[in-house]
């Protein structure tokens, strides 16, 4: 691993995480566990890692990518408050390392469970197995998704549904265009090309560092 986590003092229990144990049932899964601070920035795995501990991410974003061997990042997916990353979970049941890397987007709150204590809480909790294989399950679907635009839409069908889902409600979004094609896989050239068609069509105005949406109805027509 390439950084390492700042230890916070105790595990209490995280607002909103495992609802149906109490404080005593929270302990006998997660006693081991150590929460940790991540800095922005920070590389948390990078392959060929071991997969040394569970991971729940419980305030920040962390991105978890694929890198080509000319250094093109592709975004695989996010995991956010209360989610655990999918490749860890399939790393630590198979005993496999890992092939990908995940990166803090943002300073990050974290809980770390050690390999040995997962395994424990995985064997004797079926709240724990039912949270893993939940969250897994979900992780999947959108892994599936990824993998269906990549194979059928074209760039861009997934730009303008990128531009759409970082948007959210608003009129706008703070991005630059190296940001956009490290999510659709692709290079800053392409992008920059696609979003100066975009503007020529008035589907969006471009900033400095900011997007504009003036037409959300051409963009979603587009998807």
């Amino acid at each position: 691993m390439t950084v390492f986590f700042r230890k916070t003092a105790d595990t209490v229990k995280p607002a909103g995480l495992f609802p149906e144990l109490d404080q005593a049932g929270w302990w006998r899964l997660f006693g081991d566990a150590s929460p940790a601070q991540i800095a922005k920035g920070s590389r948390i795995f990078s392959p060929g890692d071991p997969c040394s501990n569970f991971l729940i991410v419980l305030e920040g974003s962390v991105k978890v990518v694929q890198l080509s061997e000319t250094g093109r990042e592709i975004v695989l997916y996010r995991v956010q408050n209360n989610e655990s990353c999918l490749l860890t979970t399939a790393c630590l049941l198979a005993n496999e390392n890992y092939t990908v890397s995940a990166i803090a987007e943002t300073d990050v709150h974290a809980l770390t469970l050690p390999a040995e204590a997962f395994a424990r809480s995985m064997e004797n909790s079926a709240d724990m197995r039912r949270f893993v294989f939940n969250d897994y399950s979900r992780r999947m679907a959108d892994f599936f998704v990824l993998i269906r635009e990549l194979a059928f839409e074209t760039l861009d069908v997934r730009l303008a549904h990128r531009l759409l889902q970082q948007a959210g409600d608003a009129d706008s979004l703070s991005i630059t265009h190296q940001a956009l094609a490290d999510e659709l896989g692709t290079t800053r050239e392409v992008v920059s090309r696609r979003l100066k068609e975009f503007e020529q069509l008035g589907w969006i105005q471009l900033h400095r560092g900011r997007i504009e949406l003036s037409n959300r109805t051409a963009l979603e027509d587009n998807r």
